[in-house]
């Protein structure tokens, strides 16, 4: 018995002394059990109502704990007290039904409240549809005609150990997502393959990215900064290696950022209609293609073209990159329906799937000698 009363006693110190050091914002980020304040006035709501409910639990089992205890302490068999006698009680049933009502009751309005809140996709300043990709995010602003792809920037040999891993280890991108600040920005979040999930803590932002669906979202940021995130659905091999990074600047600041996007943007289709005009000698080409392969393709076909027999297919020696050069570019272009080889087309320059057909055609003891031209992708997208 005396065993029993010191374990009763254990457990409930540690269910408070839990509950104080949750509840508590001194403590360090690596011991962090809490949720985040987060930096939107939607994000506050959700830790106000965290903490209501929380405070809620740790009373009622504080009080739980305290009847069991005082029950063991004074009303054990060791004193003489006899258990009593009665088989129901109409007053207890109605009291233990009643009570436990009215605290759901407390605790539904508010969450309710917020739960409207947090889905209130009205009246927004701003559309960015997000495309989850295997295994990279795809951004669209649906206002001012701007959309790239988000990919991971966390370098191989900090993945490989063989580089010191930096604070954002897993958690950079090449290119972030920008939003202005004080401004409600809507989020339409899809996926093009399977499951994802668009997950920011700083917003309270996690919705799935489901095929053939659009969910909504939206947040309203106060404070300029980076936050980030990452998918939060395992949506195959690359799951851990999807970040997001979204950097919040002034309004003043994200407009100059978009005139400088849709500038860019223009030069890039000047540039590619030049391309159209030229050829790319074999030097070139397989320098760019080494390049672009390294980063789009070499995961699944791995560095030296073989693949992982019974997963990814190799390239090396394969009658695709040996003889069909037509059915090769399509297969890059328009990826193949129903396998992790998704099309390359919005992802790449007309240049970089020029040249990374052209190495993939020459890489490894292929040498076919052919290169494939900027104007030989074109034709097939027109299909000419």
């Amino acid at each position: 018995m005396r065993n029993k009363l010191y374990q009763l006693i254990a457990l409930a110190l540690s269910f408070i002394s839990t509950a104080l050091f949750a509840a508590s914002d001194t403590h360090p980020d690596a011991y962090q059990l809490n949720l985040t304040k987060g930096v939107t006035d939607i994000s506050q709501e959700v830790y106000d109502l965290h903490m209501t409910i929380f405070i809620i639990c740790v009373v009622i089992g504080a009080g739980v704990f305290a009847v069991m205890l005082w029950s063991t302490i004074f009303h054990r068999k060791s004193r003489g007290v006899k258990p009593a006698t009665f088989h129901e009680s109409v007053k207890v049933e109605i009291a233990w039904t009643v009570a436990p009502f009215v605290i759901l009751i407390f605790m539904a309005i508010p969450a309710a409240q917020t739960l409207i809140a947090m889905e209130d996709t009205t009246e927004a300043d701003i559309t960015v549809l997000v495309t989850g990709s295997q295994w990279k995010w795809h951004y669209k602003y649906m206002d001012d005609e701007v959309e790239f792809f988000s990919l991971m920037a966390t370098q191989q040999e900090e993945i490989k150990n063989k580089f010191e891993k930096n604070p954002n280890y897993l958690l950079e991108v090449d290119r972030p997502l920008v939003i202005p600040t004080d401004k409600k920005v809507r989020f339409l979040i899809t996926s093009d393959d399977v499951i994802h999930s668009w997950w920011v803590p700083a917003f309270a932002v996690k919705k799935d990215a489901n095929p053939g669906f659009i969910n909504e979202a939206w947040t309203k940021v106060n404070e300029p900064g980076i936050y980030r995130g990452q998918c939060a659905e395992l949506c195959g091999k690359d799951h851990g290696f999807m970040p997001v990074v979204v950097i919040a600047k002034e309004p003043a600041e994200y407009e100059a950022w978009i005139a400088e996007q849709k500038e860019i943007q223009r030069l890039a289709k000047e540039e590619e209609q030049k391309l159209l005009a030229m050829n790319m000698d074999m030097a070139e080409l397989m320098s760019v293609g080494e390049r672009v392969y390294a980063t789009a393709c070499a995961a699944c076909h791995m560095p030296n073209g073989e693949g992982l027999p019974g997963v990814f297919p190799a390239l090396k020696g394969s009658d695709i990159a040996l003889n069909d050069m037509q059915k090769h570019i399509d297969v890059v272009v328009n990826g193949i329906p129903g396998t992790a080889m998704q099309s390359y087309a919005k992802q790449l320059s007309l240049k970089e799937m020029a040249a990374v057909i052209t190495y993939e055609r020459n890489a490894w003891g292929n040498d076919t000698g052919e290169t494939v031209q900027a104007k030989d992708v074109n034709a097939l997208m027109n299909g000419n």
